[in-house]
């Protein structure tokens, strides 16, 4: 598949892969203010963005579409960074293709199954209703993002949650609008998308040195637990953890300038 994505900078590739629900758009100030150290480049995820919906969305599919990425664009090998489930895209590529990775960075995930049943995980839930809200309201009614987030406020009343959702939107041709992401799938794929890549997966492939490997965790945040950390460090036994006091799940778009510091840190 051929991936839509932009381009930043110069200088050693790094590519940033970005979470359900998310686009490139959403690490474009980040990407600007690395332009100066490195090539920067931010794919829209299939069924996700400017790419292209299909009838499938597997880590299998992700990892290849990476993988024709990396050819179409003559890279040989990046620093790769991966939030949320692009964080566990990146971690399958890279443990897959160890030559094409130079440093990995996995931001606010864990390689874990968070649907197992040693896990309590109040977002799963959330998910949910989400992908449900995505599919169903006729975005013909709406004429405007306020009626919209009205709308969706009856469900979510998150405001940050509903204005990263709000980004998914654009107009047709003909005025209306109109989903960038393909619900439909994601939700029939929800449960492989957030119990796959967890530590059973890693088994026979320990242990994974081949790369520096850094783990960024928001401290207001879930995903990664300190229990999280413990089976991270028998996986990547050289991994680093770096914590950002007062994040959430979206630390790159709550603290990004904290989050360039991490990413410039050893580059």
């Amino acid at each position: 598949m051929k991936l839509f994505y932009r381009k930043y900078g110069h200088g050693p590739h790094l590519i940033i892969l970005h979470g359900l629900y998310g686009s490139s758009d959403n690490w474009i100030t980040i990407a600007r203010n690395l332009a100066g150290h490195f090539t920067v480049l931010l794919p829209d995820l299939r069924n996700h963005g400017a790419s292209p919906h299909t009838a499938t969305h597997t880590y299998d599919d992700m990892v290849e579409d990476l993988l024709q990425f990396y050819a179409e664009t003559g890279i040989e090998n990046a620093f790769l960074i991966g939030h949320s489930m692009g964080g566990k895209v990146a971690m399958r590529f890279a443990a897959e293709n160890p030559d094409k990775v130079n440093r990995l960075m996995i931001i606010d995930i864990a390689p874990k199954n968070y649907l197992s049943g040693e896990t309590s995980f109040k977002h799963i839930r959330q998910h949910e209703m989400i992908l449900e809200l995505l599919q169903n309201p006729d975005l013909s009614s709406f004429h405007s993002r306020s009626a919209l987030d009205a709308f969706i406020s009856t469900r979510i009343k998150e405001e940050s949650v509903r204005l990263f959702l709000l980004k998914n939107i654009h107009r047709t041709h003909a005025g209306l609008f109109e989903w960038k992401i393909n619900a439909t799938v994601l939700r029939e794929n929800f449960k492989q998308i957030v119990s796959e890549m967890d530590q059973q997966w890693f088994e026979e492939r320990l242990p994974i040195v081949a790369y520096p490997v850094t783990f960024v965790r928001g401290l207001n945040s879930e995903y990664v637990s300190d229990d999280d950390w413990k089976v991270i460090r028998k996986i990547y036994p050289e991994a680093r953890m770096i914590d950002f006091e007062g994040a959430g799940h979206w630390l790159h778009a709550e603290q990004p300038s904290r989050m360039i510091a991490a990413i410039l840190e050893k580059a």
